[in-house]
């Protein structure tokens, strides 16, 4: 980290305190925020379990697998049967800006589908699919397996990746989000999570800024 971590416009120096009210911490370039009351949980989101802080039909939530205490919310949503990496954080300024469409902070998906998807079908992907609210951004798309759709977008629609894949013939089975911006995590496992470090907040703060 020497040399990447900045207090207020000048390089810190090993074990220089900060004062998250006062001081402007920056690292690799990307504003960061010092402050000890923000956590940022990495979650790998069982099928099952919602993306809400409640539900009113009581299935199980994303905020019922991490700690109660401070309280925290998703940045983003999965649907209910999608698996994989989600950030829980009070960070609201964090939040706001991964989720904002303007910054396209990609996201990568692992699609089990039905069928064996074509050259054709992995170019739709690519290039743009039309669903009912408009046709998507140019993402990336690749098999990894016969029936594995490696798939990268960085829009935020409604069941997006899903929806994708059933306008090209190959509804999908099982759908696992493995990367949010620079933060992956293949260890985690379904229902685990993990505290992100600060170099991982910093990089996907950088990620942010680079996309806004």
């Amino acid at each position: 980290m020497e040399g990447r971590v900045s207090v207020n416009g000048e390089v810190a120096e090993v074990g220089a305190r900060v004062d998250p009210r006062v001081d402007v911490l920056e690292v690799d370039g990307a504003l960061v925020s010092a402050d000890p009351d923000l956590v940022h949980y990495l979650l790998h989101k069982p099928s099952g379990v919602v993306s809400t802080a409640s539900d009113p039909q009581g299935r199980p939530t994303v905020v019922d697998l991490v700690p109660g205490e401070p309280r925290v919310f998703p940045v983003g949503r999965l649907d209910a049967e999608t698996e994989g990496l989600l950030i829980l954080t009070n960070d609201g300024e964090l939040t706001n800006r991964i989720t904002h469409p303007s910054h396209g902070v990609e996201k990568e998906y692992l699609a089990e589908v039905e069928g064996e998807p074509s050259r054709g079908a992995l170019r739709k992907l690519r290039e743009g699919v039309e669903l009912d609210d408009g046709v998507t951004a140019p993402a990336k798309a690749s098999l990894v397996a016969p029936t594995l759709v490696r798939l990268v977008i960085h829009e935020g629609r409604n069941r997006q990746v899903r929806r994708m894949c059933e306008a090209v013939g190959h509804p999908v089975r099982r759908l696992v989000r493995t990367r949010i911006g620079p933060i992956t995590d293949t260890t985690l496992k379904a229902g685990e999570w993990r505290v992100l470090t600060p170099e991982e907040v910093a990089a996907l703060a950088k990620a942010v800024a680079e996309h806004g």
